[in-house]
């Protein structure tokens, strides 16, 4: 089947429903209806967006919460504890099970690209090499790109330098790094200097784990705007969490901000683990736990937003649902303007996509047909209800289908269909 037609849907903020023709996984019109010669999507006057986007996840860490000992603190620093606790039992099966289910759950939510990190301290790279299985078995329906990603540093780790090329010769399509985990600041920026060298060897982006702690002399995202700019990289640089921006003070962060903007590095929040992995040394009053996003979307950078953990050692919580992240992100960032709130939505859809460097991303002709569609009137009742769209389709055909659901409530004795919106 090479057609499909989808009637009746809203297109960003317009009012009147139009007819999205699909030919061969691509959009090729958006109009009046001229019939249907293939496969027929009733979008019942709900709005269509584009695919959503999940930026950063570890997948490789995805529902082993509790085993093999809980995080009982609820602390970043216990969370890595216990998932090196949970390494010994990896097993490649393990993985690709529960990151497959993980990428349903993703997938009935609506999101089809998904950029996730993966642990390279292990001498066999076993989470690599499974999540390399995952990403070929997906690559028709869902974007996966695998971050080489350093969880336990580069030079306090045994042959972290080799594992890391390693990984990327295997086949990850990012280089990643975490400087503020290495045992010293000089480590720190020799671990930048590598990744940035590993990334001109192999032609690949990065996307660094960045500062992700409430210490206001972890300074690590100015070397990651300067190395962007030296090496001309403007666009493929991501600079994930970058939480320690929000300590810093006025003027250094105003003069970094417009640092990174310069440069053309990309921030990734997350807002569900930093607001509750953040602030745990604060009593009061206890910071957000969550970069300066309405500082740096001011000046022109692309800030996006991930889901980061789904019942991992780090975060007990978590669903795929990335509106939730787009709620969260609206509401830990202040984010409620009328002016402001449309970043909160573009930070899964297309600001995700940006930082994922996605071609051929977005609900207009020519652009590749990976689409969702949903029961609201519009782009804000997404983030306030946060709901399951109605259908999901990749490349035009349908991957995902939620009926809608009936809420009724007895009111005084009579039901009443209650539809969360206003009359």
């Amino acid at each position: 089947m090479t057609e499909t037609v989808i009637r009746q849907v809203r297109v960003g903020d317009g009012r009147e429903p139009v007819t999205i023709t699909i030919r061969h996984g691509r959009i090729a019109e958006i109009g009046a209806d001229r019939g249907a010669h293939g496969q027929v999507v009733d979008g019942a006057g709900g709005l269509v967006v584009p695919a959503l986007v999940d930026p950063h996840i570890h997948l490789d860490a995805v529902l082993t919460e509790g085993f093999p000992a809980p995080n009982r603190s609820g602390t970043l620093l216990e969370g890595i504890e216990r998932w090196s606790q949970r390494k010994p039992y990896l097993t490649e099966d393990d993985i690709c099970r529960r990151a497959e289910e993980v990428i349903r759950w993703h997938m009935a939510h609506g999101v089809l690209n998904i950029r996730s990190h993966v642990d390279i301290c292990d001498p066999h790279l076993t989470a690599l090499r499974a999540l390399l299985k995952v990403r070929e078995a997906i690559q028709a329906v869902v974007t996966l790109q695998l971050v080489a990603f350093p969880q336990d540093g580069i030079y306090c780790f045994p042959d972290g330098p080799e594992l890391l090329e390693e990984a990327i010769r295997l086949g990850a399509d990012v280089v990643g790094g975490i400087p503020h985990y290495e045992w010293t600041r000089e480590d720190g920026l020799r671990e930048l200097e590598l990744a940035f060298g590993l990334a001109r060897k192999y032609g690949r982006p990065l996307d660094i784990h960045c500062d992700e702690t409430d210490d206001d002399q972890s300074r690590f995202l100015e070397t990651v705007a300067n190395l962007t700019r030296q090496n001309g990289l403007g666009g493929r640089v991501t600079a994930s969490h970058a939480t320690a921006l929000a300590s810093y003070n006025d003027p250094y962060a105003f003069k970094l901000i417009r640092m990174v903007k310069a440069a053309g590095v990309h921030i990734v929040a997350n807002p569900l683990d930093n607001i509750v992995l953040q602030g745990r040394f604060d009593t009061y009053r206890k910071r957000r736990g969550m970069t300066r996003v309405k500082e740096l979307l001011a000046e022109g950078v692309t800030v996006a937003a991930g889901h980061d953990s789904v019942m991992d050692p780090w975060y007990p919580l978590g669903s795929g649902n990335q509106w939730f992240v787009a709620s969260m992100l609206a509401h830990i960032g202040q984010l409620t303007g009328s002016d402001e709130l449309p970043a909160a939505w573009q930070a899964v859809t297309t600001a995700g996509a940006r930082v994922m460097q996605l071609r051929d991303y977005g609900v207009a002709e020519g652009m590749r047909a990976d689409l969702a569609i949903y029961d609201v009137p519009g782009p804000a009742d997404l983030i306030r209800l946060m709901p399951l769209p109605r259908w999901v389709l990749a490349a035009g055909q349908v991957v995902a289908h939620t009926p809608p659901a009936n809420s009724t409530v007895w009111w005084h004795g009579v039901p009443q269909t209650v539809s969360f919106f206003r009359s």
